[in-house]
């Protein structure tokens, strides 16, 4: 009986600490995801280039258990294709399928302890992730900055 009870324990520690590292990795990314967004609000190709580098890079390295195949795939093509490009449209373009990716994960797992608002742009026709009920629209910066809304609280 104790065997079994201690088989019990240690079976439900590992998967306490699996699922943990899922969470921890998983929310890692979400900061980076924020800041490519906040350098495409600010219309800063160069700093949306470098910080979606800053996204491929812990995609990289991130556990192949904690995110899907397919989405990191989908994740790392956007990421890098903003990374690689000094152009503010080709990067607002592909900020809209990293967007996509970033949505299933958000919904798939926790993570942040905060709410994170999917917001939605009807000129785009596109959603994004951000981390506040304010609107500030990535895909025409300040063009039109407040143009969206906030389609559903991923909490």
């Amino acid at each position: 009986m104790k065997k079994i009870f201690l088989m019990v324990a240690i079976m439900a520690t590992a998967f306490t600490q699996i699922g943990f590292a899922q969470q921890v990795q998983g929310s890692a990314l979400l900061p980076l995801y924020y800041n490519v967004k906040d350098a495409l609000v600010g219309g800063n190709a160069k700093l949306a280039a470098s910080k979606a580098g800053e996204l491929v890079k812990a995609l990289n390295g991130a556990d192949t258990k904690t995110l899907s195949a397919t989405n990191r795939d989908k994740l790392l093509e956007h990421a890098g294709k903003i990374a690689g490009s000094k152009d503010l449209n080709s990067q607002r373009e592909h900020f809209a399928g990293l967007s996509t990716a970033m949505i299933v994960l958000a919904k798939g797992s926790k993570l942040s302890t905060e709410p994170v608002y999917q917001m939605y742009c009807p000129m785009k026709k596109s959603n994004w992730l951000s981390s506040e009920k304010v609107v500030k629209n990535p895909y025409y910066g300040s063009s039109m900055l407040t143009c969206g809304k906030v389609v559903e609280t991923i909490k």
